[in-house]
């Protein structure tokens, strides 16, 4: 979803476009007095936000393997008098983190994952892995649960001393980047009782938005089985599961020019055979099928499903195929947004140092990029029309499940660099940097100011769920993607984390002896480091 509203951003801020006027929404808002002690208590925990953004940085974990960050983050909110439950949805790293009791119960979640291959040295804005070939957070996902743990804290202090009811849930979007998670969240119940829910991602802007956004997505891999024999000597004898994948690769790339514009395919071979001179047995390639709507997304992973099969006949194979994520399209609350937007504007734009701009033109000089200084104004808010005007975008998240299931909106904040390359290093090179920092504490006070609207305003709920269910739900209703058999990709990953961390763990940030991640590592923000300090006995 970042690629999309990034881009979205660039053009929003470019051009003479501005969001309509601001309607006031019929509801008191929450006592400005609570709203200005939940902003207090944010600033109050900014060091514990530094901290925890830090930390989850140098985890640097992939998708199913969040399991330090996931200890780590829980630990927090435990000490803090929340109710943890580890393993949700059978899946080992997710949890849910409660407090309160009555009144209504509003969810709160990010994501945690990051991505494979993409290890970078933060503060540094030459590409430069702390361990290579390691994951990294590419996307900067190391900073969302961090904003909203600081938000629920702050909102935590604001009602138990106003005497408030009301009930908190805290989430982790767990394995996001292979939209792992979500959906099993919901067809497990997680959020049957829930009210609304605030989500959050990062960019290098501060908005939110309404209306429909992105694509739905079906995760599928195929697994091709075919007979093996020498490659050589009687390859007549051999069934080739590889020739299998490409026929079916093939036959896809042929059909896009008859699919429609707005679908978006690709994929990756998993696996490929053992060596050249043995006949492939088996061979697996893993496929998204993106588009705009339920209907759609289902006519591709029907068509992949019958592609492949075709493919398996025509190579006297047979294949198997196995759902590994699914993602409906995003679709944020009106209401909600709206005022959610109040508290973004209220906020404001962090105040950038001498430093935090120096280092966002050295990423992009370095890196030939496009030049944009980190934004002083925060964006409008992003609206269908506005949206339309930009064209449609084809990123997906899987919080588009939750968001089909109960009135979700959903908020950009300013932790990142504009123009850099999301799925990239470039996007981890601020990530644990104060442009990181001071963008998540701006994001917890919009979030915490939102929750107390919602704890506060019963009008503002009800409005929520009105527009859920006669606005959004009224022509188009869920279709979840999951089959009964269909269970969470628990393992995927688990390869990559028995090889990398062991060589990342060195690289942990201590905050009990370290002011900041960057001072452990010896860099002196926001000068280019020569070299960093490295561990004894880590391998570089």
């Amino acid at each position: 979803m970042h690629a999309f509203l990034r881009s979205s951003a660039a053009f929003l801020l470019s051009t003479s476009l501005t969001a309509p006027a601001f309607v006031t929404p019929a509801f008191a808002a929450a006592p400005a007095a609570m709203k200005q002690a939940a902003v207090a208590d944010v600033d109050a925990h900014a060091k514990l936000v530094q901290e925890m953004v830090d930390t989850v940085f140098s985890y640097g974990e992939p998708g199913f393997q969040e399991f330090r960050t996931s200890a780590y983050l829980t630990d927090i909110l435990k000490k803090n008098g929340f109710k943890i439950t580890m393993g949700v949805a059978g899946i080992p790293t997710a949890w849910t983190a409660t407090w309160g009791e009555g009144g209504p119960l509003i969810a709160m979640g990010s994501d945690e994952d990051d991505l494979r291959g993409l290890s970078q040295i933060p503060g540094d804005p030459r590409i430069e892995p702390l361990v290579p070939g390691a994951p990294g957070h590419g996307e900067g996902h190391n900073a969302g649960m961090p904003l909203q743990i600081a938000a629920a804290l702050a909102v935590k202090d604001v009602m138990e001393k106003n005497h408030i009811k009301g009930r908190l849930m805290l989430w982790p979007g767990i394995a996001e980047e292979l939209l792992g998670a979500k959906a099993f969240y919901v067809r497990a119940g997680l959020f049957k009782d829930v009210d609304a829910c605030v989500y959050v991602h990062v960019g290098s802007f501060f908005t939110t938005l309404w209306g429909q956004m992105g694509n739905g997505m079906v995760s599928a891999e195929y697994t091709f089985h075919g007979k093996t024999a020498h490659a050589a000597a009687d390859p007549w004898d051999g069934h080739s599961a590889l020739d299998g994948v490409e026929i079916m690769d093939s036959a896809w790339n042929f059909r896009r020019e008859h699919l429609e514009l707005s679908q978006r395919s690709h994929y990756v071979i998993t696996n490929g055979g053992d060596q050249p001179n043995i006949v492939p047995s088996t061979a697996s390639v893993w496929y998204y099928f993106r588009d705009h709507d339920f209907a759609s997304v289902k006519h591709l992973y029907d068509l992949g499903n019958k592609t492949a099969q075709a493919a398996a006949e025509a190579t006297d194979t047979t294949v198997t195929h196995k759902l590994l994520g699914t993602a409906a399209p995003i679709y944020s609350n009106r209401p909600m947004a709206e005022a959610l937007y109040e508290n973004i504007k209220t906020v404001g734009m962090p105040a950038w140092s001498a430093d935090d701009q120096t280092f966002a033109r050295e990423v992009q000089t370095t890196n030939k990029l496009k030049l944009a200084p980190l934004a002083d104004k925060v964006m409008p808010l992003i609206t269908p029309e506005l949206a339309a005007a930009f064209g449609a975008g084809g990123a997906s998240d899987d919080v588009g499940d939750i968001s089909w299931n109960v009135p979700t909106v959903m908020m950009m904040f300013p932790s990142n660099i504009p123009n850099t390359t999301p799925h990239h290093v470039l996007a981890a090179m601020a990530m644990a940097t104060p442009i990181a920092h001071k963008g998540a504490v701006a994001g917890a006070k919009a979030v915490a100011m939102t929750v107390l609207d919602l704890m506060t305003t019963p009008e503002l709920v009800t409005q929520a769920k009105d527009f859920f269910t006669n606005v959004q739900t009224k022509d188009q209703k869920y279709v979840s993607m999951l089959s009964e058999g269909d269970e969470p990709a628990i393992h995927r990953n688990d390869e990559v984390m028995e090889k990398y961390r062991p060589l990342m763990e060195p690289y942990y940030y201590d905050a009990r002896k370290y002011p900041s991640y960057l001072e452990q590592l010896g860099i002196d923000y926001p000068n280019p480091p020569a070299t960093i300090r490295r561990p004894a006995g880590a391998k570089k």
